[in-house]
């Protein structure tokens, strides 16, 4: 367990992004957590399989704590943003229950390491390779949070869900109309706006 303090205080806020991020996939169809919903491609499962990814570098191979996780779209020859979607034979299933192991890989270094703890992001430029656990932990905070704003534009672009988490949406409390009229100010006013 992490005992209380700044280290226990960041890794709330981990955790938090964590628990959101993967809220944003429930109740959803297989083609929905796969749907590619922007020109880049960014897609609900996509996101879980990155931040997997992310967690296990991280806090894995920079602190001489690697996971021994195949990762295959990493590789040197895997495709570009090869870790940004699921294929056909990556299951949902099996992408969260990678997240879950990269999430406790995480934490036991976390629960090893004291925040000064010094380690080496080899995919950095040498002039700021070395960091510490504290600096890591506020990056894929920092990361993962980003990641779970775009699985809520995502979500809400496939069902108009909206919310932090379950029980605490974040919004004003309105039906689908007043919304409708709020949206349709929102862009009259980017139209006057546009004219001067």
């Amino acid at each position: 367990m992490i005992e209380p303090g700044p280290k226990a205080d960041l890794h709330r806020y981990l955790q938090a992004a964590r628990d959101a991020l993967l809220w944003k996939l429930d109740g959803l169809s297989e083609y929905d957590v796969r749907r590619p919903l922007t020109p880049t491609g960014t897609n609900l499962l996509g996101l879980v399989k990155h931040l997997a990814s992310v967690e296990l570098g991280y806090f894995g191979d920079t602190f001489g704590r690697p996971s021994h996780e195949p990762l295959p779209w990493l590789a040197e020859d895997a495709e570009p943003n090869a870790d940004l979607w699921a294929t056909e034979e990556e299951s949902r299933e099996g992408v969260i229950a990678l997240y879950h192991r990269a999430w406790k890989h995480t934490d036991a270094t976390v629960e090893a390491l004291a925040l000064d703890a010094t380690g080496r992001v080899p995919w950095w430029p040498e002039e700021r390779a070395t960091v510490t656990l504290h600096r890591v932990l506020i990056h894929v905070t920092s990361e993962t949070h980003r990641h779970a704003g775009h699985a809520d534009i995502v979500r809400e672009l496939i069902d108009g869900a909206t919310g932090m988490r379950q029980g605490n949406e974040n919004l004003p409390p309105a039906d689908a109309a007043w919304w409708s009229a709020y949206r349709d100010r929102l862009e009259a006013s980017a139209r006057r706006a546009a004219t001067f």
